[in-house]
């Protein structure tokens, strides 16, 4: 398919806006955002997806983001209950640290079914050096219930770059797409100079993201497809590069754990936040 370049750009800067727009306005409307997300997944009959990957990766992104939604809103309104009251200990952070573990495991494991080993090493050292829940994830009574977590510039920056390659090799057609989503998540904190909101910024990008892939499974195609820029020699550099820079920073984080010093350089120079919730 023969798309100009104009239209690269600009489909390409209004999905950017949209998605940083979405980003904050689902962290300002949390009860919103819940009844959102279930109402979304719901409408699964209409998608239309292909491969046990394809059904594994949205399902994987749509329970999450409502379980996401459920612990925000649990923090909130600090109801009684016994249910509300579990929503607001340690198991939840760890849960969601375990998603976050588990999104990048599959994405690996399929990354190494493809052949494409350096970048699945990559993506092997990603989930080794996720900053520890329940210590560097948090969530904030004040702002909305948003889940803080703590990751590194270096980690996001890795991370990116490793989904980027992973989603070249899986999804040429839909890499311009996914670019859109890693930049909007990568800037919206840097927007709002508050790096801690990278995690909860990727989150919902990417959920938006897959709901209109399953739903329009022929609109980025149409707009934004990337076959033509597809090169297995790009591919195999830019996977061993990611594999390479990724070993230096394991060390880099081990050292941060073992001498006490990620206390404050996860927290990109800040001192560690009380819970603003008793749990």
């Amino acid at each position: 398919m023969d798309i100009p370049v104009w239209q690269y750009i600009l489909s390409m800067t209004i999905y950017i806006v949209m998605l940083i727009l979405a980003i904050g306005f689902m962290r300002k409307n949390t009860k919103f955002a819940l009844i959102f997300w279930i109402a979304m997944l719901f409408s699964f009959p209409l998608w239309n997806l292909e491969g046990w990957f394809r059904w594994a990766k949205t399902l994987s992104v749509m329970i999450p983001i409502i379980f996401l939604c459920l612990a925000r809103y649990a923090y909130l309104e600090p109801k009684a209950g016994a249910f509300w009251e579990s929503l607001r200990k340690p198991w939840v952070r760890w849960t969601l640290y375990g998603v976050w573990f588990l999104n990048i495991a599959e994405a690996t494991i399929k990354d190494a079914t493809m052949g494409n080993y350096w970048n699945a090493l990559a993506g092997f050292l990603l989930c080794v050096t996720i900053p520890f829940a329940d210590k560097y994830w948090t969530f904030s009574s004040e702002e909305n219930g948003d889940l803080h977590a703590y990751t590194t510039g270096a980690y996001n920056f890795l991370y990116t770059t490793w989904n980027m390659c992973f989603v070249y090799a899986e999804s040429p057609v839909f890499f311009f797409s996914t670019v859109c989503i890693l930049l909007a998540a990568e800037l919206y904190p840097i927007i709002k100079k508050r790096p801690e909101l990278y995690v909860i910024s990727r989150a919902y990008t990417l959920a938006i993201h897959l709901l209109i892939r399953a739903c329009l499974p022929g609109l980025f195609p149409a707009l934004m497809n990337a076959q033509a820029v597809n090169n297995p020699q790009v591919l195999k550099y830019w996977g061993m590069i990611n594999g390479l820079l990724c070993i230096p920073f394991v060390f880099w984080h081990m050292w941060q754990l073992h001498t006490g010093k990620a206390e404050v350089s996860f927290r990109r120079g800040k001192l560690p936040e009380p819970e603003t919730v008793s749990i």
